[in-house]
């Protein structure tokens, strides 16, 4: 037993030493402290990615300037289009940082608490059980502290949200004499408020500061974009082609290229790692919802107009089926029915219900796919005034003046007439429909028309498909004039002659017997 204690205290004094190499060299600990190409998860990979490499590589390039006495502390920017291995890179970070200095103090943020402890954190977990010194640090679930005694006293490394009315939480952290690390993942919606606090960790004299921030080059405006303009003399900047990578999916890459084109903003900034040249990409403006849902109701608004219905169709799964009315300005006053794995028929049958009962003077329906089924069976139940609506159809073009926007499709059309609409309409505040007025970006096609976002597209950003903003979109797919259905007060519906149970006698339903 002596014997193999022994032997155990040896190899951990090898490990120490060894670690102590890489102090200033994270792409040596990496390639070092991983089971590349061995059995396992690693099986087929043979060490870091080349961008990945670089990153590591200027880490070490600075710190070494540093210790030299010509440099200040490590700023490194990095933008990048989808599934380059972000995630990953933080991981390795935290894990050499804390292995290589075990003093060191750090925080990691993200855009939102969920992509915190969704993605950045989970991947931690999965690389802290692979790495040769995860006995090293303990990992839990806001935090990786270091298990080994130091002077300087054991160092950790937080995973904190960020909140603009919160920005003292990243003011508190000083570490003279030791390591500091700080980690912005999906930087540039992180809001300037906590980048100017956590400049207040980068004075600390005689101490190694690491400052990274990863992210997609969404806005052209805020203080990461300022990392690759105003302030670049101050960050080591890169830009990584998802095209690039080994990881990424280059068939969903060419699609994207195919559907938005090669210098659309939406590959610009989704694939090519470069800021939109539009702006913001956000299609409708956060400001312009919230008036519309605190905007007050006049109960005499509009009421000689017609009364409309938008129909977004789902059948399964976690999309829903919407129900929207809208008269004029106010599509406060009904309120929006939401159906989650409602069978196309029993939605036509409410729908109809629904129209008889509000005396609607349209309804538009989302035909694409299971939808075109729901238009059918509302003309077969006589509902008047029932409009199907292709969403990737062809949208008016410009109009006389030359003053109406060029939209790519049908779909972009509404919300566009939708987004003008918001300025001086109602809306209930309703939170799951302000998520999917702001959530929707867009950018240009090669023929400079503006293209909305893709749901598929929506839902790999981790975002719900707008069912709800596109029920009430459909509202706009056409002008509508009359007050109400030209019909009767006492019928609800168009005479027909079809009968669909005309076929089925008795025998039908209770057999033979």
């Amino acid at each position: 037993m002596p014997k193999a204690k022994s032997k155990e205290a040896d190899l951990q004094r090898e490990r120490l030493i060894r670690v102590e190499r890489y102090r200033r060299d994270p792409l040596g600990f990496v390639t070092w402290a991983f089971p590349w190409g061995e059995p396992g998860p690693l099986c087929d990979h043979a060490g870091p990615e080349p961008w990945q490499a670089d990153v590591l590589r200027e880490i070490a390039r600075q710190l070494e300037a540093g210790a030299n006495g010509a440099g200040g502390p490590v700023r490194i920017a990095v933008a990048s289009g989808h599934g380059v291995g972000k995630s990953a890179l933080v991981a390795w970070l935290l894990l050499w940082a804390s292995a290589t200095m075990p003093s060191t103090r750090g925080v990691v943020t993200a855009n939102t608490e969920t992509q915190l402890k969704t993605k950045t954190w989970v991947e931690l977990g999965k690389w802290h059980g692979l790495v040769t010194t995860h006995d090293f640090n303990e990992l839990g679930a806001t935090s990786l502290a270091s298990r080994l005694p130091v002077p300087e006293g054991a160092g950790r490394i937080d995973l904190v949200p960020w909140a603009a009315h919160n920005a003292e939480a990243f003011a508190g952290l000083h570490n003279k004499g030791s390591r500091i690390l700080v980690v912005f993942d999906e930087a540039s919606a992180i809001a300037d408020s906590i980048w100017e606090t956590a400049e207040g960790a980068m004075t600390d004299a005689d101490t190694e500061i690491i400052w990274i921030a990863f992210g997609n080059p969404t806005r052209t405006s805020g203080r990461f974009f300022e990392c690759f303009n105003r302030f670049r003399e101050n960050w080591h900047t890169s830009q990584v082609d998802s095209r690039t990578v080994s990881l990424t999916d280059k068939q969903q890459l060419a699609r994207w290229v195919a559907d938005y084109g090669e210098d659309s903003d939406f590959v610009r900034v989704r694939v090519r790692g470069q800021f939109p040249r539009a702006g913001t990409m956000q299609f409708i403006d956060g400001e312009r919802v919230v008036g519309a849902m605190t905007r007050l109701l006049d109960p005499a608004t509009d009421t000689g107009l017609p009364l409309l219905m938008g129909v977004d169709v789902a059948r399964f799964g976690d999309d829903r089926s919407v129900i929207f009315l809208r008269r004029g300005r106010d599509a406060r006053s009904w309120p929006i029915e939401k159906h989650q794995g409602l069978d196309l028929m029993t939605l036509a049958g409410r729908v109809a219900e629904r129209a008889a009962a509000e005396g609607v003077r349209a309804v538009f329906v989302d035909e694409g796919g299971v939808g075109a089924g729901v238009v059918d069976r509302l003309r077969q139940l006589g509902v008047p005034f029932v409009f199907g609506v292709n969403f990737g159809g062809a949208a008016e073009r410009w109009d006389s003046d030359g003053a109406k926007p060029l939209y790519a499709n049908k779909r972009a059309e509404m919300w566009g007439n939708m987004k003008d609409w918001l300025a001086q309409g109602i809306v209930p505040p309703d939170a799951e429909l302000r998520a999917d007025l702001c959530g929707v970006e867009y950018g240009f096609n090669g023929k400079n028309e503006i293209q909305l976002e893709k749901k598929d597209d929506m839902k790999k950003r981790g975002l719900a498909s707008p069912d709800l903003a596109d029920a009430l979109a459909l509202t706009f797919a056409h002008p509508v004039t009359g007050g109400s259905w030209d019909l009767p007060p006492t019928q609800q519906f168009y005479k027909t002659d079809y009968d669909p149970f005309a076929k089925l006698d008795e025998d039908y339903w209770w057999g033979d017997s």
